[in-house]
């Protein structure tokens, strides 16, 4: 690149840490709020750690947003990604099929590193950041280390340049990968009996899953599926919520143990 490219890229670049940020507080915002609307007091007596959650999830944006401007500047004017905007460029059955594609992928990228990151010598390094939060809360979906940052900041920026996918599909995956991410933390469940208890909560990860990896630890270490988790024997099944249990909605108080 030429200095012209490099600058442009540049601005793309730090457009899109603003970008990562602003939906992060948006969306993390948004889901706080609903949680106290939900459940008031949800969040009493937590304010340092939230805001703790809150600087480590902003220098998370930056891991975020620097490589993912960097593509999207590259996808716009240098064609450098597979990202297609013609509908008819490939088989219309490819979008929902590179879509849950992607998700499985993301999903063993995240099972594999995660549990990585749980040897203890990695814990303490790296991960202890993301389980200071206890209870979790919508502020956490992006409380890492820079190092945790980093295993995941590179995926979807890498899955563009191997796979041909729709830019709707791009954004679907953004969006699915944010609302996960916020909703899995938030210390209630926000989705109904009928989906967690049902045959679709067998395989899909709720809150209710995730909730159980931050009071146990060492299970549940999926994203999106408990496919991995099953195979691996570390599903351990739903959390325990059992003030609102009856109603299909998460308690933020778990009984589970450390």
């Amino acid at each position: 690149m030429q200095g012209t490219g490099i600058i442009a890229a540049l601005f793309a670049a730090l457009a899109m840490v603003a970008i990562v940020a602003l939906r992060y507080l948006a969306t993390s915002g948004l889901f706080a709020w609903l949680g106290t609307r939900r459940f008031p007091g949800l969040h009493r007596g937590l304010g340092p750690q939230i805001r703790r959650e809150i600087g480590w999830s902003l220098a998370s944006a930056v891991i975020y947003g620097l490589p993912a401007g960097i593509v999207a500047w590259g996808w716009q004017n240098r064609g450098w990604t597979r990202i297609y905007d013609d509908a008819a460029a490939y088989p219309l059955w490819w979008m929902p099929v590179s879509f849950l594609l992607c998700l499985f992928l993301h999903d063993t990228w995240f099972y594999w590193t995660h549990r990585w990151m749980h040897a203890p010598r990695v814990f303490r390094a790296i991960h202890a950041v993301h389980h200071d939060s206890r209870p979790p809360t919508a502020w956490a979906a992006m409380s890492f280390h820079p190092g945790e940052a980093m295993t995941g900041a590179f995926v979807i920026p890498a899955l563009v340049y191997i796979l041909p996918l729709h830019s709707g599909v791009v954004m679907a995956l953004l969006l699915v990968m944010t609302l996960m991410g916020v909703s899995n933390h938030m210390g209630w469940e926000m989705f109904p009996r009928w989906l967690v208890h049902g045959r679709a909560g067998r395989w899909l990860i709720t809150a209710t899953h995730h909730q159980l990896h931050h009071d146990r630890y060492q299970c549940n270490y999926g994203l999106y599926f408990r496919f991995w988790d099953r195979l691996c024997g570390t599903d351990k099944g739903l959390g325990v919520f059992p003030r609102t249990e009856g109603a299909g909605l998460a308690n933020p108080a778990s009984t589970g143990s450390a």
